[in-house]
């Protein structure tokens, strides 16, 4: 459980105005202190995230956010990043007091939970020190202080979670039994020293989940690897930076994908990917392309988002294309001033999250593809890359 990844995580946001007892309630919830807690508003000033496990829910990440009322330039910026927390939250968890009661802060609350569709329940604090009437199946009293309620509260959160992700796969079903699979992993000054990254390690534990057989080699070796099985592979599984030389040394007849497009998959925007893919050939001089990343790590000299894709698309386009980059939790909320989103596959990030970023740029016109695709685009295999989804394959 403590070694689950953050984007394989229920994300669990707990959220209301200042000094409800939100922090109270979380340290309540998870048996730890994990947030500060004191009787002056405002104490949580960021959103503060804690990945842990709550039974009977199991592996989640605890969102404790700044109050939804601040005040102020910096209250603005507060409750700026508290809305975006909403944007990844699977779950959400109203705090109120029975005091206060459900005022225009909570109702607000309610509506964005309404119109981003996250499940959520009120728990009504403080209620050892009066008994208001709240009444409705969302409502559970609890009291931070005694521990009244919080049981509750948490078989409450747990029946709230509808996404049922177990049958998702990355790959497996597209695999029968000792299915020959070969994966090629790059070590270059970018590869992490000592271990595989998580697309690699998730894809490998797929593979082995439908009983068919993994392979890795380094993409200098992959020709020679596939002339020495004695099984014709069913497929290659490359990394994007070595989709070209992937390409040229797997014979046609074994089909070809990469690690980000089997991610892009996984997070439910393949389709999206592929369709978005197609407006790179239209860039023009002076457009904005945004480089999106989930995750936050150093950036080297031969890094994709920032050295390698920027090259290949001003090459491939021979166009003088303005570049963005963001990373982690860090997305622009107004993406109208672009031309393409090219995001990573999101392995760090929700399919929640990933949906919410998709969506900004769908809204805006704005077409949303991701690392392995337009790599793919670019070098002219982006058919045969998802041959392996006959669907999708036929669309192109």
């Amino acid at each position: 459980m403590n070694d689950t990844p953050s984007g394989e995580r229920t994300h669990v946001g707990f959220f209301g105005r200042r000094n409800a007892g939100k922090s109270s309630i979380v340290n309540a919830v998870t048996g730890q202190k994990l947030s500060v807690v004191s009787d002056v508003a405002g104490t949580t000033t960021d959103p503060v995230y804690k990945a842990m496990e709550i039974l009977p829910l199991g592996p989640v990440m605890i969102i404790d956010t700044a109050g939804y009322d601040d005040e102020g330039e910096l209250g603005e910026m507060r409750v700026k990043s508290t809305k975006q927390a909403l944007n990844r939250t699977d779950i959400a968890v109203l705090v109120t007091d029975a005091q206060t009661g459900l005022g225009q802060c909570e109702r607000e609350l309610v509506t964005l939970f309404e119109q981003k569709n996250i499940p959520f329940v009120i728990a009504v604090n403080k209620t050892d020190e009066i008994k208001g009437d709240f009444s409705g199946e969302k409502c559970v009293h609890v009291s931070a202080k005694t521990g009244e309620g919080i049981n509750e509260l948490k078989e409450r959160i747990a029946r709230l979670k509808t996404d049922d992700r177990d049958n998702v796969r990355i790959i497996g079903d597209k695999l029968e039994r000792n299915d020959l699979v070969i994966l090629v992993v790059p070590i270059d000054e970018s590869a992490p020293k000592g271990r595989l990254i998580l697309p690699q390690q998730q894809t490998i534990r797929d593979i082995l989940d439908a009983d068919a057989c993994a392979v890795v080699v380094k993409d200098t070796e992959l020709g020679d690897a596939i002339s020495a099985m004695g099984k014709k592979p069913k497929l290659v599984i490359t990394d994007s930076q070595a989709f070209a030389s992937a390409n040229r040394q797997t014979p046609q007849e074994i089909m070809l994908t990469s690690f980000s497009i089997l991610m892009a998959r996984y997070k439910g925007f393949l389709d999206t990917a592929v369709e978005g893919a197609a407006a790179i050939s239209s860039l023009q001089d002076g457009a904005k392309v945004l480089i999106s990343e989930g995750c936050t790590h150093h950036r080297q000299c031969g890094d994709i988002g920032t050295v390698k894709l920027p090259a290949m698309l001003r090459k491939f386009t021979g166009k003088d294309i303005s570049i963005e980059t963001s990373s982690g939790r860090e997305f622009p909320d107004d993406l109208s001033k672009y031309s393409l989103v090219i995001h990573c596959g999101g392995c760090m990030l929700t399919p929640r999250d990933m949906s919410w970023r998709m969506n900004e740029a769908l809204d805006r016109g704005v077409p949303f593809t991701n690392y392995g695709v337009a790599m793919a685009q670019m070098q002219g295999i982006l058919k045969r890359s998802v041959e392996i989804f006959p669907q999708l394959h036929e669309k192109l």
